[in-house]
């Protein structure tokens, strides 16, 4: 299975989505270099904003091995670890985002998911 990898400080966006799509999601998800645990995290993410936020967000993937000093910012301690930025408040969530119904609760999809 070959697997999309994340490059050094790689910002993807999203395609844009229809006008009432609200509030853009501002994703970090830091790795260090291209394990096959980033993989996963990277992909898992990927499908879970597109089935959820599709034109509305923004994922930048930000390799620790080549900019350490980015740990700090965001007091990361463990990796592959996601940092929601926008919508406030920010949240973070570790490990390889295989378990999406954490993912959801964590990010607060879950409140874009249900009957409305």
């Amino acid at each position: 299975m070959k697997a999309t990898a994340p490059q050094k400080n790689r910002t993807e966006r999203a395609r844009p989505g229809p006008a009432d799509s609200g509030a853009e999601w501002k994703l970090y998800l830091y790795v260090a270099g291209q394990t096959p645990k980033s993989l996963t995290a990277f992909a898992n993410l990927k499908r879970i904003c597109e089935e959820h936020l599709s034109g509305r967000y923004q994922i930048e993937v930000i390799d620790l091995l080549r900019k350490p000093e980015l740990a700090q910012m965001d007091q990361i301690i463990a990796l592959p670890t996601l940092v929601r930025k926008l919508p406030e408040p920010i949240k973070r969530i570790v490990g390889d985002l295989s378990n999406s119904e954490r993912v959801m609760v964590g990010m607060n999809l879950e409140k874009l998911s249900g009957p409305s």
